[in-house]
C-alpha cells in the first residue's frame, strides 16, 4: 500500500542464564583496583569489559595490558578504545613486575593494545616486561598475548629472545569472518606467527583462542582447530562472543552457544592433539591461565637472558 511504513526489527537472541555473573566488588577486587591505579597500569580485564573480572580479581589474578590503553586498530569484536596512542612508557615493564610481586603471582599474563604506529609494534616493551618479571619474581612463569606485529618477524624474535613460558596469539574467529571481525588482520599471518614462535623456541608453549557466536559454522571451527594443530599450537581457548557495545561497529551476537556444545568442542579439540583446552561460555584468553603452565615451567628458563637492556637505549 502506498505510504505504508514497514518497520524491520533486528532479531537478537536473549542472553541465557549461564552467562550471568555476579557484580564485582569484593575486598580483593577493590585491593587490586587500587594497586593498578597506584602503579598507573592498565588491565585487559577492565578495558575489554571481561565478564570474569569479579571472579579473577577476587582470586587475586589479573591480566596486565601494556603499551597504553588506546589501540591503533578498531576490531569490531573489541571494546578497547581505538585512536592515536600516546608515547610508549619505557618504565611500564618495571611497574608491571612490581605489581606481580605485590600480588604474589605464580603465573603472570601480559597482553597489549596494537601499536601499529611504532616500527616494532611494542616488541621491546614486551621483552623488557618479561625480563623485569624474571628479575623481581624469579618463581613466576610468564605468558604473553601478543599482536601480529603486522608480520614483522624481527619483532616476534625480540619477544621470543626473552623466553616467555607461553606465547599466546589469538586467531579470534574463522577466516571467512575476518573482514567483518578483524579487518586489519590476516588469518594466514596469525598462523605463521604461531608457527614461527615455536620454531624460534621449541620449548615455548604456544596458545591461541577463538570466539563463538559470530556466525561461524561447526565445520569451519573444526577446520580452524586443525589449522592450529598443523602449526603445533599446544593450548586452545574457546569462548562466547559478547557484544561489548550496542553500536553499528560491533556486530550483534549471532547465537549463544550452550555449555554442552562447548564441552563437545573441548573433547574434539583434545582428540585433535591439543595439550590443554579451556572451552566454555565465559572462557577468555587468560581464563584459568595458571592451569595451563606445564609442571616445571615456572621461573627462569635455563638459558633465558636475565641482563636487562637499558631503557635509555629504547628512547627516541
Amino acid at each position: 500500500m502506498a505510504g505504508e511504513i514497514v518497520m524491520v526489527v533486528e532479531h537478537r537472541p536473549r542472553k541465557p542464564e549461564w552467562l550471568r555473573v555476579r557484580f564485582p566488588g569484593g575486598p580483593n577486587y577493590l585491593r587490586l583496583k587500587g594497586l593498578m591505579r597506584s602503579q598507573r597500569l592498565h588491565t585487559v580485564c577492565e578495558e575489554a569489559r571481561c565478564p570474569n573480572i569479579g571472579e579473577c580479581w577476587e582470586a587475586g589474578t589479573a591480566t596486565f595490558m601494556i603499551l597504553g590503553d588506546i589501540c591503533t586498530r578498531a576490531c569490531s569484536f573489541c571494546a578497547i578504545t581505538s585512536g592515536r596512542p600516546r608515547a610508549l612508557d619505557f618504565e611500564e615493564p618495571r611497574r608491571v613486575a612490581e605489581a606481580v610481586v605485590q600480588m604474589g603471582l605464580r603465573h603472570a599474563v601480559v597482553t597489549s593494545v596494537n601499536r601499529d604506529d611504532v616500527p616494532d609494534g611494542g616488541a621491546r616493551v614486551f621483552a623488557d616486561t618479561i625480563r623485569w618479571i624474571r628479575r623481581l619474581s624469579p618463581g613466576t612463569s610468564v605468558e604473553v598475548l601478543v599482536p601480529d606485529f603486522m608480520g614483522n618477524w624481527d619483532a616476534l624474535a625480540t619477544v621470543m629472545a626473552a623466553r616467555p613460558d607461553i606465547l599466546n596469539h589469538n586467531v579470534e574467529t574463522v577466516p571467512r569472518l575476518y573482514p567483518k571481525v578483524r579487518h586489519k588482520a590476516r588469518y594466514e599471518r596469525s598462523l605463521e606467527l604461531l608457527e614461527r614462535a615455536k620454531l624460534l623456541d621449541p620449548g615455548t608453549i604456544t596458545k591461541s583462542g577463538v570466539m563463538l557466536g559470530l556466525g561461524e559454522t561447526r565445520a569451519e571451527l573444526t577446520e580452524l582447530m586443525r589449522d592450529l594443530r598443523m602449526v603445533d599450537v599446544d593450548v586452545l581457548t574457546v569462548g562466547q562472543y559478547l557484544r561489548p557495545v550496542n553500536s553499528p561497529r560491533h556486530p550483534p551476537v549471532d547465537r549463544y552457544v550452550p555449555p554442552e556444545e562447548f564441552a563437545a568442542i573441548r573433547e574434539e579439540a583434545l582428540a585433535l592433539g591439543f595439550r590443554h583446552v579451556e572451552s566454555g561460555p565465559l572462557v577468555r584468553s587468560s581464563y584459568h591461565a595458571e592451569r595451563q603452565v606445564p609442571s616445571g615451567a615456572r621461573g627462569p628458563r635455563p638459558d633465558a637472558p636475565l641482563v636487562l637492556p637499558l631503557f635509555e637505549a629504547h628512547r627516541p
